[in-house]
C-alpha cells in the first residue's frame, strides 16, 4: 500500500505494452526534466504526479524492461458527495482578439489554443521565447498586434517566461503578459506583478481559469 492517510481510496491502474523502464530509472521518472527520449522536456510525469499529490493521492509505477509499465493512481474516495455542475460556456467571459501562447510542450499549446478558440479569441502559439519575440514584433509591424501573451515560466534549454517578459516589455511597455506554470509555489508565480506579469494561470489549464484571467487582464482589473 502506498504512503497514504487512513481512509477509502479509488484505485486506477493504467498499463501499456511498451519497452518498459529500466530498474535504474524507476526512482527518477517523476523527477523534473528527467527523460530518456531525444525530444521532450521530461515534465509530463512530473506534472501528473504533482496533480495527483495535490488531490491527496499517490501515483506509482511498476515496470521491467520488455514488459511494459503499469501506473497506479490512488485518489481519496468521496462518499455521498454530489459532483458540482460544470459551468457551460455560456456562463464564461468570452472575448476577442489575438492571444499568443508560449509552451515547449506541443500538446499543451494545442489544448491552450482550443480553449482560447472556444472563448472567441484567435490563438497563435510559439515554443520558446525567441519565437515569441519575433512573432510579437512581426504582428505589430503588420498592424495585427496581440492583446495578450501567455508565457510558460520554464523552457528547458531555452528562453523561459521570466526572461521573455523582460524583453517583451522593452519592446512594448504596454504588453499584457500572463505567466503560466505547473509549479504554483514558484516565487515568480507568487510575486508575478513584481516580475512584469499582469496575471497568472496555473497548470493544468481549465476553461474557467482562462476566461477569468484573460478577462481581468484585458479589462485592466487583474
Amino acid at each position: 500500500m502506498p504512503p497514504l492517510a487512513a481512509g477509502d481510496y479509488v484505485r486506477i491502474a493504467v498499463r501499456d505494452e511498451g519497452a518498459g523502464i529500466a530498474a535504474g530509472d524507476l526512482d527518477r521518472i517523476f523527477d523534473p526534466y528527467f527523460t530518456t527520449k531525444h525530444e521532450g522536456a521530461g515534465l509530463g510525469l512530473t506534472s501528473a504526479y504533482s496533480v495527483v499529490k495535490r488531490h491527496g493521492g499517490h501515483l506509482a509505477v511498476a515496470s521491467a524492461p520488455g514488459q511494459g509499465a503499469t501506473f497506479v493512481i490512488h485518489l481519496p474516495a468521496a462518499r455521498g458527495a454530489s459532483l458540482p455542475q460544470a459551468p457551460g460556456e455560456e456562463g464564461l467571459r468570452r472575448g476577442e482578439g489575438r492571444i499568443l501562447v508560449m509552451d515547449d510542450e506541443k500538446v499543451i499549446r494545442e489544448v491552450a489554443a482550443q480553449m482560447l478558440e472556444s472563448l472567441g479569441y484567435e490563438p497563435v502559439t510559439a515554443d520558446g521565447g525567441a519565437e515569441v519575440l519575433a512573432v510579437y514584433e512581426e504582428a505589430r509591424e503588420q498592424g495585427r498586434p496581440f492583446r495578450a501573451v501567455i508565457l510558460d515560466l520554464t523552457i528547458p534549454g531555452g528562453m523561459g517566461g521570466q526572461e521573455t517578459v523582460g524583453r517583451l516589455l522593452a519592446l512594448d511597455p504596454g504588453a499584457r503578459v500572463v505567466v503560466s506554470s505547473g509549479y504554483s509555489n514558484d516565487p515568480v508565480m507568487a510575486e508575478y506583478r513584481s516580475h512584469g506579469f499582469k496575471g497568472v494561470i496555473v497548470k493544468p489549464y481549465s476553461l474557467k481559469t482562462f476566461a477569468k484571467t484573460l478577462a481581468a487582464v484585458l479589462d485592466g482589473t487583474a
